[in-house]
């Protein structure tokens, strides 16, 4: 296993952590793994992830709410509608209230 896939686990481990029906971003992520300016690195990552259904990548998004990885997704609007199913409401790429669903695991995970 070579570092990047080393951290790529990582970040599945915090993913698969963020409850249904929340999101948290790729920089909140990177943060919480010590690694402040790798959010680019975790949105590769998610991209990677396609595969494991066991990572619920369509809850992470930009740092303002944008589905930025949604191409990533089958389907025309797949992350949303995945978003949806769990409340989560989308309008035009970006997910409505996101202050009060947004899941920072810099606040949920250390004490």
């Amino acid at each position: 296993m070579n570092q990047s896939d080393s951290f790529f686990q990582r970040v599945y481990e915090v993913v698969r952590l963020v409850p249904a029906g929340r999101v948290t971003s790729y920089g909140a992520i990177a943060r919480y793994l010590g690694s402040a300016g790798s959010a680019r690195m975790v949105g590769w990552a998610m991209n990677a992830s396609h595969g494991q259904s066991d990572v619920p990548a369509h809850r992470v998004v930009n740092r303002v709410g944008l589905l930025s990885g949604k191409h990533h997704f089958q389907g025309t609007n797949l992350m949303q509608q995945l978003l949806e199913s769990e409340g989560v409401v989308v309008e035009d790429n970006q997910v409505r209230d996101f202050k009060e669903v947004y899941w920072d695991p810099n606040l949920e995970l250390n004490p």
